[in-house]
């Protein structure tokens, strides 16, 4: 597949939007640096690649801790805008960072046979909490977008460093969910035989299991579906990442399409900063349109990041049990998050 056609591909898919905004942008506009730590991992890498495709990234700095130069140079061979940079290893994480004007991050390590959810949840939030040090120190007001997991987790790391450093700013710290959207667009297309280019679906609550709650009865174009399959495409979507490591045979996970969903948020939030009007997106952000501290809904982002989050909407008597159900899960991450963040 050649570069126009997967840039004429992703702006095809990226057009099913809340917005007509959304969507890889055609128009080169301001001078803009991103940032990928992690960016020789699973998602790091076709992640690179698509950002190394978007016209609104002037340079693309990439960071691991190893084999990021090796990446950069197959990247950088790419016949587009963006100027590529390899950064390994501690000593050279300031120099990837120093001036960013948005940071994603998929760094981490996938659970391995033996290894506990626990054993996970430490490994990777030691490596987001070392990492937003850093970010507080060399690119304060970046915009960042977590996707290391657990997402319900380690963005409310992010935010207690973030506190502690003196820099924190709720607008710019985003959990990204477009994932759990991507999915519950794709899987609903194909039970309500919709073009799915066409087809949006809000996803609420967090990133994992029950927290996940998409609302199909917000869902366009509307179908007439049964209440059962309803709850077969809730749960679908709630077992996507399950989906694709049983498929994978427990030899990887979801790396392809969450770089997609990475690559479709961040440019949302690069349209933002460069004040494309009404861009919004699902993410885990600070809100409280829930008594919880952080909850995922659609926002609206711009120049500041989050300009508005928004409310919930109407729900059905399912969903409003799903919301339910999914609080005390959700209340246990954050808080977990938190505490590493403030024992740690």
């Amino acid at each position: 597949m050649t570069a126009a056609i997967l840039r004429s591909a992703l702006r095809r898919s990226a057009a099913a939007s809340y917005s007509s905004s959304r969507g890889f942008a055609s128009s080169p506009g301001q001078q803009r640096k991103v940032a990928i730590l992690g960016a020789a991992g699973g998602i790091g890498q076709p992640l690179s690649l698509l950002m190394k495709l978007n016209p609104l990234v002037s340079h693309l700095s990439l960071y691991d801790i190893a084999g990021t130069p090796g990446v950069a140079a197959d990247v950088s061979h790419i016949n587009t805008r963006s100027e590529v940079r390899g950064y390994a290893g501690d000593d050279q994480l300031g120099q990837a960072l120093e001036g960013s004007d948005l940071v994603i991050i998929p760094a981490g390590v996938p659970r391995k046979p033996g290894m506990t959810r626990d054993d996970l949840f430490k490994i990777n939030a030691g490596i987001v909490k070392s990492l937003c040090e850093a970010i507080s120190k060399y690119c304060p007001h970046a915009l960042v977008n977590m996707i290391s997991n657990p997402v319900n987790s380690t963005v409310p790391i992010a935010a207690e460093v973030f506190k502690k450093k003196g820099v924190y700013d709720e607008r710019r710290l985003f959990g990204v969910t477009t994932l759990d959207v991507v999915r519950a667009k794709t899987f609903y297309a194909g039970k309500a035989n919709a073009n799915v280019a066409d087809v949006n679906v809000p996803v609420i609550g967090g990133h994992a299991g029950i927290t996940i709650l998409p609302l199909f009865s917000q869902a366009t174009p509307s179908a007439n579906l049964s209440a059962e399959e309803i709850t077969a495409l809730t749960k679908r979507t709630q077992d996507g990442g399950t989906e694709v490591v049983e498929a994978k045979a427990g030899k990887g996970s979801a790396t392809l399409s969450m770089a997609y969903a990475g690559a479709i948020f961040a440019d949302a939030c690069l349209k933002g900063l460069n004040g494309v009007p009404d861009v919004v997106e699902c993410s885990f952000v600070q809100s409280t349109v829930t008594e919880l501290p952080f909850f995922a809904s659609k926002v609206r982002l711009g120049k500041n990041g989050v300009e508005e989050v928004l409310g919930l909407g109407p729900m059905t008597d399912f969903e409003k049990q799903g919301l339910e159900a999914l609080k005390p899960e959700l209340k246990s991450s954050i808080e977990k998050g938190i505490a590493f963040a403030n024992t740690n």
